[in-house]
């Protein structure tokens, strides 16, 4: 344990408090000159123990104005967190009077404190991985850099395992060149791996280096699940249907978090949130497509007490300290135990004090996977991948980086890059081919004279060519790319809204899709819009965001698989979920949990076949490419398929015979390879590594590019270099990615050994199972203007009445309409709404100015 002086000492006891023994722990790792680890809940005090060291020391030790002051980095993986730290830092520095100097450096820092910085910096600088990466382009970052005692890197667990970790554990060990003697200390409340984030946040790369210093666990949460009234609908996404309760929550706590998985999702329930806004509640909107001056605003609003209620995404996951939150809501399965944790920690946001939190699932499956979550809270286990190896688009990056700032050895900057965790077990030749690459953009691309960056003295010390190629690497430093949009316009009149121009890239003329409640006929492009139609023919296709990717855990889904094995776990259940389970007995049988339940049956002129796979959104649409080009192979003429995060719904022209084969772990080989090259998704995987790799110039002095230019350029690069240098390390890295990320291949793996292991049971059935029911009119499926809305309700009553016989076909029919919104307050008759710019002009004058009020 450390031992706090008595001014410290002194501090503490004014305010009532004192230090809690995970804070002594930390201080005495890191006074006995080891980094550290601490692992410790929401609210117990985390950030002040990972400053406390430097805060002592510097107590006792001064550090003189100038070229050597700075003592201390702090890295964030959000600039507004940066901000709230330096400001809540303030106040004991101030009330101990410590001789201390604490700024940020962040891309809103104005250019003459950056300058400012070079040559005086302060004794604690906080800042975020990309500042940090541009200051260590600095031909001066040696000096600045050199007195470095410590480096704090808060909410790790958000860092490490992305590009973002990849990039600031190149950062990290490049400063362990530049300041061998700073400590490291790494900051998070909910960790499932300790010993990959040890050995990332070690500056020799291995995790025995870095002290493991863990807090007692805080008060348990409370943890509610919220259902609607009436019936629980059986399928849809968004949790729309329980919107009146989650008002009646809002109105009576002080101040809540709304979360929600999606974008899309937030805006759909802050509308119908504000439909039902009676009491003019002050309500705020905040998630990444926002622009920052939006989401600045609510951050202050909540900081300063003037919001009730906030919907937000991922975009507050890593909260700032907001004490004042009284309830935290989760719209929507949470999807991972760990996520779900962060996300209560927000409320109260004191670690002896219980979080309030209230689950609302859309549907039964979602249920199923909220008493499964609390249940993995109460038995404290916690979930999520451990780190996965660097990638080679980053360190393409920072080799140039490296280069900008000074020549090196490549000898000497392998062994540098070596000491990073995600990058210890790189080979020479993977190094090697990204420095030619930097170099000169590899074989096929080396006599173009713009792919030239360095070049190689006598001694093969490696150069920056020329300020030209620093300027531009300055100028797209990052590892986050944004996703281009693309404005839908009808023709000949308004523009509708945006949609990710990937999926543009899919259309071809003709192709109808469902987007702002409308069914869309796509026509064409232009130069600057996706011109469509209103109308269309055949099954239509809905727009997905890249930010929906948000994949079940795979320890969540197992929980899931052992609820629906086992009726012994369901009495924790509500009744009409209990109900749907039993029913599924009577018709088909339950999922095992090891094993594969494959369930086939006709539908008007169509076969279905349903897999309950249980292994997330991401690894059934891969399996679904996959299994019905198996199945097209076997004569089956598959007609499409779906995937929610619990099954694989595919249908096709003929009786699905042979299901084994159809899930045979071979299918991983050839047909994976066959669909990968000829399908979209690596382009646009490519496209992203040569941005981040530097290959495509996002930004040139001047101006920016379209999306729709870089995607033209990375198209003919990336076909240039399929033709001619197959083996290039952009090919290489866009194929690594697409396997771990994109298309989950582990995943897919894992369910077809489980499959292979547990055998695979095949239900024959002569019409939709209950299980089966959410699927089929749940994905892909939203309400459409007009004569619509009446086809898919009867779609809806048919799959219910054929999966019930009819039982109870009415409430099951209205319980259906899930993206209706329900009555406003607790009314139980519908009322008419009203006049939607009257509410609008209630609303933005009772809310703080431009909190995301409906437009």
């Amino acid at each position: 344990m450390g031992t706090l002086p008595e001014l410290f000492q002194a501090w503490f006891a004014d305010r009532g408090w004192a230090p809690r023994p995970h804070q002594l722990a930390l201080l005495g790792a890191v006074q006995g000159g080891s980094s550290a680890l601490l692992v410790a809940p929401t609210g117990g005090g985390k950030t002040l123990a990972g400053f406390l060291p430097s805060l002592v020391d510097l107590h006792e030790k001064p550090r003189p104005e100038g070229k050597g002051s700075l003592h201390t980095l702090y890295i964030s993986p959000l600039k507004a967190l940066a901000v709230d730290i330096a400001r809540n830092l303030t106040a004991p520095v101030e009330a101990m009077g410590l001789p201390i100097r604490i700024e940020t450096r962040t891309g809103d820092t104005p250019a003459n404190r950056r300058a400012r910085q070079r040559v005086d910096p302060p004794n604690f600088l906080l800042t975020t991985p990309e500042s940090l990466a541009l200051l260590l382009t600095l031909p001066d970052a040696g000096e600045m850099f050199a007195g470095l005692h410590a480096i704090v890197v808060d909410e790790i667990h958000a860092l490490a395992g992305t590009k973002r970790g990849d990039q600031l554990a190149l950062g990290l060990a490049r400063l362990a060149t530049l300041a061998p003697g700073a400590r490291r200390i790494g900051l998070s409340a909910t960790v499932a791996h300790p010993t990959p984030l040890r050995a990332y946040l070690s500056p020799t790369g291995r995790p025995e280096d870095v002290a493991l210093v863990q807090g007692a666990p805080g008060a348990a949460p409370s943890l509610d699940i919220l259902l609607p009234e009436g019936r629980l609908p059986w399928g849809g996404h968004m949790g729309l249907a329980s919107m009146p309760e989650v008002y009646r929550r809002i109105r009576g706590a002080g101040v809540t978090i709304v979360f929600v998985n999606t974008r899309a999702q937030s805006e759909l329930c802050f509308q119908a949130l504000w439909r039902l806004n009676d009491d003019n509640l002050p309500i705020g909107l905040h998630h990444g497509s926002l622009t920052v001056e939006q989401r600045r605003k609510v951050e202050a609003a909540m900081a300063d007490g003037r919001l009730r209620a906030v919907v937000a995404t991922a975009s507050l996951d890593l909260g700032i300290d907001w004490g004042a939150v009284d309830q935290v809501v989760q719209v929507g399965a949470p999807k991972g135990v760990s996520r779900l944790l962060q996300r209560i920690g927000r409320a109260n946001h004191r670690m002896d004090e219980a979080s309030q939190a209230v689950l609302v699932p859309a549907n039964r499956f979602e249920v199923i996977e909220c008493v499964a979550a609390r249940q993995a809270i109460s038995a404290n286990e916690l979930d999520g991948d451990p780190p996965r190896e660097g990638g080679l688009d980053v360190l393409c990056q920072h080799i140039l980086a490296v280069a900008v700032a000074g020549p090196f050895h490549p000898n000497d900057l392998y062994r540098e890059v070596l000491r990073a965790a995600p990058y210890a077990s790189l080979s020479r030749q993977d190094f090697d081919d990204a420095l030619r690459f930097v170099e000169d953009g590899g074989y096929a691309l080396q006599s173009y004279d713009r792919f030239r960056r360095l070049f190689r003295d006598a001694e093969g010390m490696i150069h920056i060519r020329g300020p030209a190629a620093a300027r531009q690497l300055r100028m797209n430093l990052g590892t986050i790319v944004e996703t281009p949009l693309v404005k839908v316009r009808l023709r000949g009149g308004p523009v509708l809204g945006e949609v990710e121009e990937w999926f543009v890239s899919t259309l071809t003329a003709g192709d109808c899709f469902i987007f702002a409640g409308q069914m869309l006929r796509f026509e064409g492009l232009d130069a600057l819009a996706c011109i469509v139609s209103r109308g269309g023919e055949g099954d239509p296709r809905v727009p997905a965001y890249a930010g929906s990717r948000m994949p079940l855990t795979t320890h969540l889904a197992a929980r899931v698989r052992g609820i629906l094995h086992d009726p012994k776990s369901w009495p924790a259940l509500p009744e009409s979920v209990r109900e749907w389970l039993r029913l599924q007995q009577h018709v088909s049988v339950m999922p095992p949990r090891d094993g594969l339940l494959v369930e086939t049956f006709p539908r008007g002129d169509r076969w279905f076949l349903v897999a309950y796979c249980f292994e997330g959104r991401l690894a059934h649409q891969t399996l679904g490419m996959l299994v019905t080009k198996r199945m097209e192979r076997l004569g089956m003429a598959p007609l499409g398929y779906l995937a929610t995060d619990y099954v694989l719904a595919c249908w096709s022209a003929f009786e699905p015979h042979g299901i084994e084969r159809l899930f045979e772990e071979d299918i991983l080989g050839e047909e994976l390879e066959a669909w990968m090259a000829e399908s979209s998704m690596l382009r646009r995987t490519f496209r992203n590594i040569a941005t981040i790799a530097g290959l495509i110039e996002k930004n040139h002095p001047g101006q920016e590019k379209s999306g729709r230019t870089m995607t033209m350029n990375a198209d003919l690069i990336y076909d240039v270099l399929r033709r001619h240098e197959p083996d290039h390390i952009l090919l290489r890295a866009t194929r690594r990615e697409a396997a771990a990320g994109l298309t989950d291949v582990a995943r897919i793996s894992l369910l077809l050994a489980r499959a292979r292991a547990g055998g695979i049971r095949h239900m024959a059935l002569d019409r939709a199972s209950p299980l089966s029911v959410p699927a089929l009119i749940e994905e892909g499926r939203e309400w459409v203007a007009g004569g619509a809305q009446d086809a898919l309700l009867a779609e809806a009553a048919d799959l219910v009445a054929e999966a019930t016989d009819g039982a109870d076909l009415f409430n099951e029919i209205l319980a259906n309409v899930t993206e209706a919104i329900p009555p406003r307050g607790d009314r139980d008759r519908a009322r008419r709404p009203r006049d939607p710019k009257r509410r609008n002009a209630r609303f933005i004058r009772s809310a703080p100015k431009n909190l995301g009020a409906p437009r």
